[in-house]
């Protein structure tokens, strides 16, 4: 028997490859038509295959949620999510328009504050932000650029407008297994790539180190880069593993490096110290240097912030950064957009409310039932409330919570997130997804073609984050064929 996608046509959402009459649309068409011939043990031997590959390639994630801290097999979806290149393109744009204008509102706020002095954005929620750091004050690094790596996630609502849902500015990860889900694609239906226009995204690792070797201090000289990682029981110790190997770079813990006396940074190898010039840091602001930050901390280097503030060494993402990181500041994107660039935003916002403003608390408070309720400093999922899914216990819990500490909390109405169909035993059932492209930045700016489309892998749950259980799939920009 094969497989029936007639069937995925959701209640109310918008499906990435079927339309509401059930008929595949058409940057689609060709996968569907695919995919239906094969019978489904054809199938069952490819998901099975591809479960060995991922094991024998050692690609995981760690669960915390689940008490055990276990390394689990990345969780793949063989259907992948599939985009006309003709809407990536304004997407792109979006993306590109929207990092330009958010390093121009951080290096703002270490420097001039003008965006503060002109009335457009309140003082007061940098005063209580959590991730605005005094060490940073007057820096300029290079470029102007502190958020050299951002993954934007973007949603697509029931009648298909995408979104953006959050920026993600401080360490944000999944981009490995965005590569490697391209990978067994091609292992698995090498025939596909030979008849679909799918636009490439191996060129990642190589851009990354462009942007990242402009940041050096001894221009003219190749850089020696390092990617500094909590260690191996860090839930993304694999993405860390695997962009060091792909640039190149050192892969190194905090115990690994020494700032010295000429507060340049170098490494201890078996053959002495060892200069390095730009660090690509996978750890939290707050442990990255206990001489300024948390004094307990020893993820990072002792100096490190010193040695980054008079030039020394240059790291990625600057710290400081995580300044924009910050539910409540990306409601106020599209005023920074318009502000710093006298563009429109390209790709809007979710409309939010924030739980600072009283008419907005007001409005949350009485609708727990029908918004989403986000911290303004947590990822991964963690501390939301799905007022529609949530219990009474759940929402007034939520409400107390607010009432304690409106600045950290927004809302947001409850998307129909988009669809796609998804393996579901021996059959295909859709399934909500979002989209996290990358963005890079120093000298210029780049785009991954597509991103990691995250996928809910229980039905019905709207909570695709990998750290809280979903899982991936391959995301194909299709160019239309003449």
């Amino acid at each position: 028997m094969n497989l029936d996608f007639s069937t995925c046509r959701s209640n109310g959402c918008y499906d990435e490859l079927i339309d509401a009459q059930g008929v595949p649309r058409p940057c689609a068409k060709t996968l569907v038509d695919y995919l239906s011939r094969l019978d489904r043990a054809e199938l069952s031997r490819q998901r099975e295959a591809v479960d060995a590959a991922i094991m024998t390639m050692g690609i995981t994630f760690t669960i915390y949620s689940d008490g055990a801290n276990i390394d689990r097999a990345w969780p793949f979806d063989l259907i992948p999510r599939v985009m006309p290149s003709e809407e990536w393109r304004r997407i792109e744009a979006g993306l590109k328009q929207r990092l330009t204008a958010l390093n121009l509102f951080i290096n703002d706020l270490y420097n001039q504050q003008s965006i503060i002095k002109d009335g457009v954005f309140p003082a007061e929620v940098i005063a209580s932000s959590r991730n605005f750091r005094p060490q940073c004050i007057g820096h300029m690094p290079r470029y102007g650029v502190w958020a050299h790596v951002c993954g934007t996630d973007l949603v697509r609502d029931h009648d298909g407008t995408i979104y953006v849902l959050e920026d993600n500015l401080r360490v944000p990860s999944g981009v490995s297994y965005m590569l490697e889900n391209r990978m067994l694609m091609k292992r698995l239906f090498p025939e596909l790539f030979e008849v679909c226009d799918i636009l490439p995204v191996d060129d990642y690792t190589t851009r990354l180190y462009d942007t990242l070797a402009a940041l050096s201090p001894r221009p003219g000289e190749r850089p020696v880069i390092a990617v500094l990682t909590p260690g191996i029981y860090n839930s993304a110790y694999f993405e860390h593993s695997y962009l060091a190997q792909q640039m190149g770079a050192e892969l190194v813990e905090g115990t690994d490096l020494i700032v010295a006396a000429d507060d340049c940074v170098y490494m201890k190898t078996i053959n002495g110290l060892g200069r390095i010039d730009v660090i690509y840091r996978r750890v939290d602001d707050d442990f990255l240097d206990p001489e300024v930050l948390r004094p307990d901390s020893v993820l990072g280097a002792r100096g490190l912030m010193r040695a980054w503030r008079r030039g020394k060494v240059a790291i990625a993402n600057a710290p400081g950064a995580g300044v924009a990181d910050d539910k409540v500041v990306y409601t106020f994107v599209p005023k920074i957009i318009r502000y710093y660039l006298d563009q429109d935003p390209i790709i809007p916002n979710v409309p939010s409310y924030l739980c600072m403003d009283a008419h907005d608390r007001d409005y949350v408070l009485a609708n727990l039932d029908k918004l989403v309720v986000k911290p303004a400093n947590e990822s991964g999922g963690y501390g939301m409330m799905i007022g529609p899914r949530a219990s009474a216990a759940e929402r007034e819990e939520c409400r107390q919570r607010i009432m304690a500490d409106a600045r950290n909390y927004m809302a947001q109405p409850t998307l129909a997130l988009s669809t796609a169909p998804t393996l579901v035993g021996d059959g295909v059932a859709s399934r909500h997804l979002d989209l996290r492209p990358f963005v890079l930045q120093s000298d210029s700016l780049y785009s991954t073609t597509g991103g990691l489309t995250r996928v809910a892998m229980r039905e019905g749950s709207l909570v695709v984050n990998s750290s809280q259980g979903g899982g991936s799939k391959d995301t194909w920009i299709v160019e239309a064929r003449n």
